[in-house]
């Protein structure tokens, strides 16, 4: 282990720091081990004390430790805060694990009128996953999100080369305890059994469902097709036609629905450019950690691009970007037949009111990849910004055509790239 590992989560610390004394119930969301609990007890409780605040104002109470336990009673645990209110100045109340107090949501409404007291908290199962968390608390929620480590977070805390910390983070992903481990089997072992234990069993035991090895099936088949469009009717074809089982579509798309609300995949809706609309016939799906996608297939399916390509989406989003997958319609000449093609943008960004197109190529040393890459871009003419990220680049540049050229670590590095092209 690297005991003496440092991971800052400095872009999230931030946001906790922006919301103090704000009239709001600071929620915690994420996927199960990013790390909610480190940041909130560990990170934002060293902030507190190095801005003055002493421990008999702090009211931290990690509800998994048994030593708690008489806590998890709603009742009782009112009238524990309570009694460590002791004066008029602020006080910060610090929850960890709050899905194991039945009625948690109206233990934490108590402290909406209360004005020194400002609460924060977190959870870690389905329940208090679930992305319509804040409507429990009638819009007086705010909601921090977090994702698993950022390659950079992750090269800040490792160091070394950039290529050499991709290699492992590509196959490992971002969660901060694997990090911690050195091994790479140890690695893999633990990845496997937090998917198997933690997500997939949560998931099972949450919704009730019968069907669970079709269940986990559906896991590894979107685990397997990251970066392929497909919906629930698609699917249901496949299970029918490869797996010989009937899965309808909606409860695939039930299914679906379940591993989102978790955090464990995001859907990309697919826009006509041209057309300036949605198409819902196909999505993409990616997910939140590529560590738990590799080990839902053993590790067997390690496609670089791919890999690639759902890291960036990922780092989109965590800049708080909209994105979705993109469509351009071409027309071309076969013979005397007028041809349309459909070319295929892996993200149209909104950063209102910039957009950028973006194309991930992992490889683009021949000039027939490059021609490749380029063609969807080329045939978009709104005037927004058109970007390539690959590994073969370093330093940006524009290319003759006025696409920008981005290597892939100066992008993942870089929170400000885009914001300066």
């Amino acid at each position: 282990m690297e005991s003496n590992l440092v991971i800052k989560r400095d872009y999230y610390l931030n946001q906790l720091i922006q919301m103090k004394h704000k009239d709001f119930i600071k929620i915690i969301t994420g996927i199960r081990r990013c790390g909610k609990s480190y940041l909130l007890f560990n990170l934002f409780y060293n902030h507190l004390k190095s801005t003055g605040v002493d421990d008999e104002h702090i009211i931290r109470i990690d509800l998994e430790d048994r030593r708690n336990v008489e806590l998890r009673d709603p009742d009782a645990l009112l009238k524990h805060i309570d009694s460590q209110i002791k004066d008029d100045h602020m006080h910060y109340v610090l929850l960890d694990e709050v899905q194991l107090v039945p009625e948690f949501e109206s233990v934490l409404n108590s402290y909406m009128h209360v004005p020194n007291a400002d609460v924060y908290v977190t959870g870690s199962n389905s329940k208090f996953l679930s992305k319509d968390i804040i409507t429990e608390f009638r819009g007086r929620g705010w909601d921090i999100h977090i994702y698993p480590l950022s390659f950079a977070e992750y090269y800040d805390a490792l160091g070394g080369s950039p290529y050499e910390r991709w290699q492992e983070y590509s196959i490992y992903g971002g969660l901060p305890q694997v990090a911690t481990i050195e091994d790479p089997e140890k690695k893999k072992d633990f990845l496997r059994q937090v998917q198997k234990t933690v997500y997939i069993k949560d998931l099972i035991e949450r919704h009730n469902i019968q069907n669970k090895e079709e269940f986990q099936e559906l896991f590894w088949v979107i685990s397997s097709g990251i970066g392929s469009l497909c919906n629930p009717t698609k699917l249901s074809n496949t299970f029918k036609s490869q797996k010989g089982v009937t899965l309808a579509p909606s409860t695939i798309s039930n299914y679906l629905t379940y591993m989102e609300d978790a955090f464990l995949i995001e859907r990309s809706m697919r826009y006509n450019i041209k057309g300036k609309h949605y198409i819902n016939t196909l999505s993409k799906y990616y997910f939140q950690d590529v560590g738990i996608r590799n080990a839902a297939i053993e590790f067997r399916q390690i496609e670089h691009g791919h890999l690639m390509e759902n890291v960036i989406y990922n780092e989109l989003r965590r800049r708080k970007l909209q994105v979705d997958v993109g469509l351009v319609e071409v027309w071309s000449k076969d013979g005397d037949k007028r041809v349309r093609k459909q070319l295929e943008v892996d993200f149209v960004v909104e950063a209102s009111p910039k957009r950028f197109y973006i194309q991930s190529a992992w490889d683009m040393s021949t000039a027939e990849k490059k021609v490749q890459e380029s063609a969807s871009l080329l045939n978009i003419s709104d005037g927004f910004k058109r970007v390539i990220i690959t590994l073969d680049a370093s330093r940006g540049y524009y290319d003759n055509d006025g696409i920008f050229i981005v290597g892939l670590f100066e992008f993942l590095l870089n929170p400000d790239i885009l914001e300066n092209i």
